[in-house]
């Protein structure tokens, strides 16, 4: 049943792997025995492509702005020169708008959404037509806990999230049959980046710990796991699901 979780011989992308849950991703699909291409959107992700190669793994960085429209394919073009289609994609890369839902300037909301969902959109294109070709294919977008929830002064990115899951299933449903697999994940509250202000609000930070059965933030490693057997044979049977890891907030 190990070997199933395996992943020797395949190679990955994973956007947003400069650190946080794309880090923590990427170095996962490495130990199960991924070659990673690792995206860097505003910060290089050298550190965590040397991470992998200390591992004995190759692993590769590569530098793409998201919220450009033609950033996605020439991000695709670089991974395929440097090391061929991948065989997996991980759409991890994301950012977030804190507004009000009046005062959010469209300007704002158009950056949102070509980060979290036109340029995973496009890498879905761009790398589902090669999978199709080879008849086999993981795909893993990050979705969220806002992908079933509302939220508060996140317009943008609740609309990007939304729009991330029912992708998924769109792309499951018209590619299953051509054995590509497309899944997604949906966090709930991790230590990142775009988490730091609520973990810096003291009440807020009181707030979701009240509400999360499992008692604390999740750390990326609690999200590894998810995306190893997503990206893996034992989920062959799996597409068009979004699995949530949460420590329980949308049972509570």
């Amino acid at each position: 049943m190990a070997d199933r979780f395996r992943l020797d011989g395949k190679t990955a992308l994973v956007t947003g792997a400069a650190g946080g849950l794309g880090a923590a991703i990427a170095l996962a699909l490495a130990e199960a025995g991924a070659a990673v291409a690792c995206h860097g959107n505003r910060r290089p992700a050298e550190e965590t492509a040397s991470q992998i190669r200390k591992l004995g793994h190759e692993g590769r960085s590569f530098s793409a702005d998201l919220s450009a429209e033609d950033s996605a394919e020439r991000l695709f073009s670089d991974v395929v020169v440097a090391m061929g289609a991948p065989d997996i994609l991980v759409n991890n890369a994301g950012t977030i708008h804190r507004a009000s839902a009046e005062d959010h300037e469209l300007e704002a909301w158009k950056r949102v959404l070509q980060v979290n969902l036109t340029s995973a959109f496009q890498l879905c294109q761009l790398a589902g037509r090669e999978m199709l070709k080879r008849r086999q294919g993981k795909i893993i977008n990050i979705a969220s806990m806002m992908s079933f929830q509302g939220g508060i002064r996140i317009a943008a990115y609740v609309a990007s999230k939304g729009g991330i899951a029912q992708m998924t299933k769109a792309l499951a449903n018209e590619w299953a049959s051509r054995n590509v697999q497309v899944n997604a994940i949906a966090p709930g509250y991790f230590r990142t980046e775009n988490t730091s202000a609520l973990q810096k609000d003291e009440t807020r930070n009181r707030q979701i710990l009240e509400r999360i059965p499992a008692g604390r933030w999740g750390e990326p490693e609690d999200l590894t796991g998810a995306a190893v057997f997503l990206a893996s044979p034992a989920s062959d049977y799996v597409t068009g699901t979004v699995l949530v890891v949460d420590g329980g907030w949308l049972a509570r």
